[in-house]
């Protein structure tokens, strides 16, 4: 158990030939790309396992990711309670999902649903299982550095999901040293049968089979509304350095968050054409916080272009938020009340005229790339909703933007000369 008295513990796992394989090679940092019924997620918490349980360190600490804390427990917490019952003392807690072993290492079940609150905590190990279906910060901006001071390591399974954070972290790793990275298709492993694969094969699309069976990042993700015109914007060269023009005012679109995050789009026209030169997302701070966010930056602005829910007023300021935010200087417009799919088809129709600043508003274009129909498993259909995950808030703020921002001619070159009437239909 990682002390001076050590005891063999013999676990339920046996690791297919490819699961033991990987648990040798891995590095402190490794990407594994698998199709469907690989053992992605028995791999990773038996790798968690094996290191919390041989760790000499004091207090060890591991966790185990995944896109929610409801997948988490839904996908893995039956897996940690069957592999650690035969290590005598082990503790487990059901309201927690948590696992702690007599040597004092702790594993814990995350959701990465709310990123800042895994702020604080150190690790020494984790296993990200889906992290395409995560905000890329998860890993850059809180658990990264939550590994630096004890040299943790990191573990990163999925199935693609288009050309996601999952496929740019693949890609990234590949010429890394020190990464390790491996992908493995259906039709390589041998571990389902060929029967199985061809009767999948005839059940599902071409896209999604090549998705789900021969990891194909290339494939267009189910339910996804934009993806394929971020993709175009990319080919087309579309996604790259976009400078401010400082002859031109900056407009903005919020999509207000209340228990979750606050995002921001900041643009210019020039005519018919787009330009998104920046975003800004964050949580858990008032409105004074993104105040001073638009005042930092060198912008002369133009427009504000905030929800309609956004003038309701508050029950215990009494105040809605356009006040707020006028009262810190931000003087807004509120745009109309528009059902989800209008607003979509708006921001398809907006989307090939955009040119975006692929370091500014790497976050809101991960956002636009992953943002997806709901899906209902009981009836095999897409909802009309989308899914409300970290990608919601960029993908809700363009979407206001594309019916708040007029289009039918050029943009004045100063300030004074932008204000003109909020007409959401106007192009």
């Amino acid at each position: 158990m990682g002390n001076s008295r050590e005891t063999l513990i013999e676990l339920p796992y046996r690791p297919r030939r490819l699961q033991a394989l990987l648990h040798r090679k891995m590095r402190r940092f490794n990407v594994v790309v698998s199709h469907r019924r690989f053992g992605k997620s028995i791999l990773g918490i038996n790798h968690l396992i094996r290191a919390a349980a041989s760790s000499d360190l004091p207090r060890p600490r591991f966790a185990y990711l995944s896109p929610s804390y409801r997948q988490a427990k839904s996908v893995a917490w039956d897996y940690l309670k069957h592999f650690t019952a035969p290590i005598p003392g082990a503790q487990r807690s059901e309201t927690e999902l948590r696992v702690d072993l007599p040597n004092g290492a702790r594993l814990a079940l995350l959701g990465a649903d709310n990123p800042d609150a895994l702020r604080g905590i150190y690790l020494d190990g984790v296993v990200f299982d889906e992290f395409g279906q995560m905000a890329p910060r998860v890993f850059s901006e809180i658990v990264r550095p939550a590994l630096a001071d004890r040299k943790g390591w990191a573990l990163f399974i999925g199935t693609p999901r288009g050309r996601n954070g999952f496929y740019r972290l693949y890609e990234h790793a590949k010429s890394q040293k020190g990464w390790f990275t491996a992908l493995y298709k259906a039709s390589e492993t041998r571990i389902l049968s060929r029967s199985e694969l061809e009767d999948a094969q005839r059940s599902m699309t071409p896209e999604e089979y090549a998705q789900e069976f021969e990891c194909s990042f290339q494939a267009a993700v189910a339910g996804a509304y934009y993806a394929s015109l971020v993709e175009a914007a990319e080919t087309e060269g579309r996604i790259g350095k976009v400078p401010w023009d400082p002859r031109l005012p900056v407009h903005t679109a919020w999509d207000l968050g209340i228990d979750d995050a606050t995002a921001i789009w900041f643009c210019q026209q020039n005519g018919a054409e787009v330009r998104l030169i920046d975003f800004y997302e964050s949580s858990g701070v008032g409105l004074d916080h993104y105040a001073r966010a638009l005042q930092a930056r060198p912008y002369v602005y133009g427009d504000h272009l905030l929800p309609h829910d956004a003038q309701v007023r508050e029950l215990g300021s009494g105040r809605s938020r356009i006040e707020t935010l006028a009262s810190l200087g931000v003087r807004a417009k509120v745009g109309r009340a528009l059902g989800i799919e209008d607003g979509v088809n708006a921001a398809r129709l907006l989307l090939p005229r955009c040119w975006f600043d692929a370091a500014k508003c790497a976050r809101g274009i991960e956002a636009l790339r992953d943002y997806r129909r709901e899906y209902d498993e009981r009836l095999g259909a897409f909802r009309a909703r989308p899914v409300h995950d970290w990608s919601s808030h960029a993908a809700d703020a363009f979407r206001y933007l594309a019916v708040g921002l007029r289009m039918n001619g050029a943009a004045r070159a100063m300030p004074e000369a932008t204000v003109f009437e909020y007409d959401p239909f106007a192009w």
